[in-house]
């Protein structure tokens, strides 16, 4: 399988001041492997017990690393300087988020609509996927999904 790769890691834990986010190492020669390199979204399997998506952050040193949760953390029982065993493969869906069917209908029915949701970049795309899949309701997701694509800055605080 391309760009899949299994290992095991102390567990490590960035201060709170910096988040506080548990994570993991990825090397730069594994993501050189990878199909779109950095770019690349990944599922990432724990301990064999859960999977999730995720993307690669950089470290800083020229190595990059990939965020556990801690509801992840607390689903496979580990803590900061736990041994974690993992597997990384390419996710298949390049943007690492399901699309809602009322997005999928929305698309698909709305030319206008779909041309400015293509233009935005990808964690735009991801971020309106996640806020619209957060809503329930299928009106509000309709409208929420409109307002988004057509102002994929809104619901931001501004910067001062």
């Amino acid at each position: 399988m391309e760009g899949y790769f299994k290992d095991k890691q102390i567990v490590r834990q960035l201060e709170k001041s910096k988040g506080g986010y548990f994570f993991l190492i990825i090397n730069s020669e594994t993501v050189e492997q990878l199909t779109r390199k950095k770019q690349t979204r990944l599922i990432c399997r724990l301990d064999g017990k859960i999977s999730f998506q995720c993307g690669l952050n950089h470290y800083g040193d020229g190595n990059f690393f990939i965020i556990i949760s801690s509801k992840n953390m607390k689903a496979i029982n580990k803590n900061d300087g736990d041994l974690i065993y993992f597997e990384i493969s390419e996710d298949p869906n390049p943007l690492g988020a399901e699309i809602p069917e009322t997005v999928q209908i929305l698309l698909e029915q709305d030319a206008v609509l779909k041309e400015k949701f293509d233009l935005l970049t990808d964690g735009k795309k991801r971020s309106i996927l996640f806020q619209v899949n957060k809503i329930k309701d299928i009106d509000k997701q309709v409208i929420k999904t409109i307002g988004l694509i057509n102002n994929p800055n809104m619901g931001r605080p501004k910067k001062l």
